[in-house]
Protein backbone atom coordinates (compact mmCIF):
# COMPACT_ATOMS: atom_id res chain seq x y z
CA UNK A 1 0.00 0.00 0.00
CA UNK A 2 1.30 3.45 -0.93
CA UNK A 3 -1.56 5.57 0.38
CA UNK A 4 -2.48 6.36 3.98
CA UNK A 5 -5.16 8.54 5.53
CA UNK A 6 -6.74 9.19 8.89
CA UNK A 7 -9.15 6.26 8.54
CA UNK A 8 -6.40 3.77 7.81
CA UNK A 9 -5.39 3.27 11.44
CA UNK A 10 -7.37 2.25 14.50
CA UNK A 11 -4.80 3.54 17.01
CA UNK A 12 -6.25 6.31 19.20
CA UNK A 13 -4.00 9.19 20.33
CA UNK A 14 -3.79 9.94 24.09
CA UNK A 15 -6.92 11.72 25.31
CA UNK A 16 -6.59 15.42 25.97
CA UNK A 17 -3.39 15.69 23.96
CA UNK A 18 -2.63 18.12 21.15
CA UNK A 19 -2.31 15.07 18.92
CA UNK A 20 -5.91 14.10 19.64
CA UNK A 21 -7.16 17.62 18.87
CA UNK A 22 -5.37 17.58 15.51
CA UNK A 23 -6.72 14.10 14.79
CA UNK A 24 -10.26 15.29 15.58
CA UNK A 25 -9.85 18.17 13.13
CA UNK A 26 -8.65 15.72 10.52
CA UNK A 27 -11.70 13.49 11.06
CA UNK A 28 -13.92 16.46 10.33
CA UNK A 29 -12.39 16.64 6.84
CA UNK A 30 -13.25 13.26 5.32
CA UNK A 31 -12.93 14.50 1.74
CA UNK A 32 -9.22 15.01 1.38
CA UNK A 33 -8.35 17.13 -1.65
CA UNK A 34 -4.58 17.16 -1.29
CA UNK A 35 -1.77 14.79 -0.45
CA UNK A 36 1.63 14.71 1.22
CA UNK A 37 4.15 12.78 -0.86
CA UNK A 38 6.90 10.96 1.06
CA UNK A 39 9.92 9.97 -1.04
CA UNK A 40 12.28 7.45 0.54
CA UNK A 41 13.92 4.47 -1.14
CA UNK A 42 13.77 2.48 2.13
CA UNK A 43 10.44 0.67 2.20
CA UNK A 44 10.09 0.10 5.95
CA UNK A 45 11.21 3.64 6.83
CA UNK A 46 8.75 5.35 4.50
CA UNK A 47 5.82 3.14 5.47
CA UNK A 48 6.43 3.68 9.19
CA UNK A 49 6.85 7.42 8.69
CA UNK A 50 3.66 7.65 6.64
CA UNK A 51 1.54 5.90 9.26
CA UNK A 52 3.09 7.90 12.10
CA UNK A 53 2.35 11.20 10.36
CA UNK A 54 -1.25 10.13 9.87
CA UNK A 55 -1.47 9.20 13.55
CA UNK A 56 -0.08 12.58 14.55
CA UNK A 57 -2.66 14.61 12.69
CA UNK A 58 -1.43 15.46 9.21
CA UNK A 59 -4.62 16.58 7.45
CA UNK A 60 -3.80 15.16 4.02
CA UNK A 61 -3.73 11.79 2.40
CA UNK A 62 -0.16 10.51 2.74
CA UNK A 63 1.49 8.87 -0.25
CA UNK A 64 4.70 6.91 0.26
CA UNK A 65 6.90 5.99 -2.69
CA UNK A 66 10.48 4.96 -3.27
CA UNK A 67 11.09 7.53 -6.00
CA UNK A 68 9.44 10.28 -7.99
CA UNK A 69 9.22 7.93 -10.97
CA UNK A 70 7.23 5.37 -8.96
CA UNK A 71 4.81 8.10 -7.91
CA UNK A 72 4.32 9.32 -11.49
CA UNK A 73 3.02 5.91 -12.51
CA UNK A 74 0.16 6.17 -9.98
CA UNK A 75 -0.26 9.95 -9.68
CA UNK A 76 -3.63 9.98 -11.47
CA UNK A 77 -5.06 7.67 -8.80
CA UNK A 78 -4.39 10.11 -5.97
CA UNK A 79 -5.20 13.72 -4.97
CA UNK A 80 -2.85 16.52 -6.07
CA UNK A 81 0.34 16.74 -4.04
CA UNK A 82 0.43 19.77 -1.72
CA UNK A 83 3.87 19.10 -0.21
CA UNK A 84 6.76 16.66 -0.52
CA UNK A 85 8.76 15.20 2.36
CA UNK A 86 12.11 14.00 1.01
CA UNK A 87 13.65 11.61 3.53
CA UNK A 88 17.36 11.28 2.77
CA UNK A 89 18.32 9.49 6.00
CA UNK A 90 22.06 9.62 6.66
CA UNK A 91 22.91 10.87 3.18
CA UNK A 92 24.20 14.43 2.90
CA UNK A 93 22.68 17.21 0.84
CA UNK A 94 26.21 18.47 0.34
CA UNK A 95 26.87 15.29 -1.65
CA UNK A 96 26.72 16.40 -5.32
CA UNK A 97 24.40 13.53 -6.27
CA UNK A 98 21.92 14.23 -3.47
CA UNK A 99 22.05 17.98 -4.18
CA UNK A 100 21.39 17.39 -7.88
CA UNK A 101 18.45 15.08 -7.12
CA UNK A 102 16.97 17.62 -4.71
CA UNK A 103 17.34 20.49 -7.18
CA UNK A 104 15.78 18.42 -9.95
CA UNK A 105 12.86 17.50 -7.71
CA UNK A 106 12.27 21.18 -6.83
CA UNK A 107 12.38 22.12 -10.51
CA UNK A 108 10.09 19.33 -11.69
CA UNK A 109 7.40 19.87 -9.04
CA UNK A 110 7.33 23.65 -9.53
CA UNK A 111 5.55 25.52 -6.73
CA UNK A 112 4.96 22.40 -4.61
CA UNK A 113 7.15 22.87 -1.49
CA UNK A 114 9.88 20.32 -0.80
CA UNK A 115 10.88 19.64 2.81
CA UNK A 116 14.05 17.65 3.52
CA UNK A 117 14.09 15.15 6.40
CA UNK A 118 17.60 14.14 7.43
CA UNK A 119 19.47 12.31 10.19
CA UNK A 120 22.13 15.04 10.06
CA UNK A 121 21.69 18.30 11.97
CA UNK A 122 24.52 20.40 10.56
CA UNK A 123 24.52 24.00 9.41
CA UNK A 124 26.22 23.20 6.08
CA UNK A 125 23.53 20.63 5.25
CA UNK A 126 20.71 23.08 6.01
CA UNK A 127 22.36 25.77 3.91
CA UNK A 128 22.80 23.43 0.94
CA UNK A 129 19.20 22.22 1.15
CA UNK A 130 17.92 25.81 1.01
CA UNK A 131 20.25 26.56 -1.90
CA UNK A 132 18.71 23.60 -3.74
CA UNK A 133 15.27 25.16 -3.27
CA UNK A 134 13.92 23.22 -0.29
CA UNK A 135 11.38 25.09 1.85
CA UNK A 136 12.28 23.33 5.06
CA UNK A 137 14.85 21.13 6.76
CA UNK A 138 13.82 18.71 9.51
CA UNK A 139 16.44 16.84 11.56
CA UNK A 140 15.19 13.38 12.54
CA UNK A 141 15.81 14.37 16.17
CA UNK A 142 12.62 16.46 16.01
CA UNK A 143 9.29 15.00 17.11
CA UNK A 144 6.49 13.96 14.78
CA UNK A 145 4.11 16.65 16.01
CA UNK A 146 6.62 19.36 15.12
CA UNK A 147 7.28 17.62 11.80
CA UNK A 148 3.59 17.99 10.94
CA UNK A 149 3.71 21.69 11.84
CA UNK A 150 6.78 22.24 9.61
CA UNK A 151 4.98 20.63 6.68
CA UNK A 152 2.03 22.96 7.26
CA UNK A 153 4.39 25.97 7.34
CA UNK A 154 5.81 24.94 3.96
CA UNK A 155 2.31 24.46 2.55
CA UNK A 156 1.43 27.98 3.69
CA UNK A 157 4.39 29.41 1.79
CA UNK A 158 6.87 29.70 4.65
CA UNK A 159 10.39 28.36 5.11
CA UNK A 160 11.56 26.45 8.17
CA UNK A 161 15.04 25.75 9.51
CA UNK A 162 15.74 24.39 13.02
CA UNK A 163 16.63 27.19 15.43
CA UNK A 164 18.95 24.87 17.35
CA UNK A 165 21.18 24.56 14.29
CA UNK A 166 21.30 28.33 13.75
CA UNK A 167 22.13 29.02 17.38
CA UNK A 168 24.67 26.21 17.37
CA UNK A 169 26.34 27.76 14.37
CA UNK A 170 26.45 31.15 16.07
CA UNK A 171 27.68 29.66 19.33
CA UNK A 172 30.61 27.82 17.77
CA UNK A 173 31.36 30.57 15.27
CA UNK A 174 33.77 30.36 12.36
CA UNK A 175 36.75 32.64 12.35
CA UNK A 176 36.86 32.99 8.60
CA UNK A 177 33.38 34.50 8.64
CA UNK A 178 34.52 37.18 11.06
CA UNK A 179 36.64 38.61 8.28
CA UNK A 180 33.50 39.19 6.20
CA UNK A 181 31.17 41.33 8.36
CA UNK A 182 28.29 43.20 6.70
CA UNK A 183 30.08 46.55 6.91
CA UNK A 184 27.88 49.36 5.61
CA UNK A 185 24.98 47.11 4.65
CA UNK A 186 22.80 48.09 7.62
CA UNK A 187 22.38 51.17 9.74
CA UNK A 188 23.26 50.92 13.42
CA UNK A 189 19.56 50.80 14.32
CA UNK A 190 18.92 48.02 11.80
CA UNK A 191 21.78 46.03 13.31
CA UNK A 192 20.15 46.46 16.73
CA UNK A 193 16.88 45.11 15.33
CA UNK A 194 18.69 42.17 13.71
CA UNK A 195 20.28 41.24 17.03
CA UNK A 196 16.83 41.21 18.62
CA UNK A 197 15.34 39.15 15.77
CA UNK A 198 18.08 36.57 16.18
CA UNK A 199 16.97 36.18 19.79
CA UNK A 200 13.41 35.54 18.64
CA UNK A 201 11.97 38.72 20.13
CA UNK A 202 8.60 40.09 18.99
CA UNK A 203 8.23 43.55 17.47
CA UNK A 204 6.58 44.92 20.62
CA UNK A 205 9.51 43.81 22.79
CA UNK A 206 12.05 45.16 20.32
CA UNK A 207 10.26 48.51 20.29
CA UNK A 208 10.29 48.66 24.08
CA UNK A 209 13.97 47.74 24.43
CA UNK A 210 15.15 50.11 21.69
CA UNK A 211 12.77 52.92 22.69
CA UNK A 212 11.05 52.93 19.32
CA UNK A 213 7.47 52.87 18.09
CA UNK A 214 6.31 49.40 17.05
CA UNK A 215 5.47 50.76 13.60
CA UNK A 216 9.09 51.93 13.25
CA UNK A 217 10.33 48.45 14.14
CA UNK A 218 8.08 46.98 11.45
CA UNK A 219 9.62 49.34 8.88
CA UNK A 220 13.12 48.30 9.95
CA UNK A 221 12.17 44.61 9.70
CA UNK A 222 10.79 45.09 6.18
CA UNK A 223 13.94 46.92 5.07
CA UNK A 224 16.18 44.25 6.62
CA UNK A 225 14.22 41.48 4.88
CA UNK A 226 14.54 43.36 1.58
CA UNK A 227 18.30 43.77 1.94
CA UNK A 228 18.78 40.12 2.89
CA UNK A 229 16.24 38.93 0.29
CA UNK A 230 14.51 37.04 3.08
CA UNK A 231 10.83 36.09 3.05
CA UNK A 232 10.33 35.79 6.81
CA UNK A 233 11.94 36.42 10.20
CA UNK A 234 13.41 32.91 10.35
CA UNK A 235 15.35 33.55 7.16
CA UNK A 236 16.56 36.87 8.56
CA UNK A 237 17.97 35.08 11.62
CA UNK A 238 19.52 32.39 9.43
CA UNK A 239 21.21 34.79 7.01
CA UNK A 240 22.27 37.22 9.71
CA UNK A 241 24.06 34.43 11.57
CA UNK A 242 26.60 34.43 8.74
CA UNK A 243 27.10 38.18 8.87
CA UNK A 244 27.45 38.79 12.60
CA UNK A 245 29.48 35.81 13.95
CA UNK A 246 31.25 37.96 16.53
CA UNK A 247 28.02 38.14 18.53
CA UNK A 248 27.89 34.42 19.15
CA UNK A 249 28.41 34.60 22.91
CA UNK A 250 25.62 37.14 23.31
CA UNK A 251 23.18 34.55 21.94
CA UNK A 252 24.24 31.79 24.28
Amino acid sequence: MHSYNNTALEVEPPRGSLFQEEANVAREKPDMVSALLILDNRTLDRECLAQCLVLHGVDMEVLAFGSIDEWRKDKDLHPPVAAVLLNIGCRKVTDPTVAADTTRLVTELGPTPIVVLSDIDEFAEILRALECGAKGYIPSSMGLELCVKVINVARAGGTFVPASSLLGRAATGVREEAARPAVGMFTQRQEDVIRALRRGKANKIIAYELNLHESTVKVHVRNIMKKLKATNRTEVAYKASQMFPVEAQALG
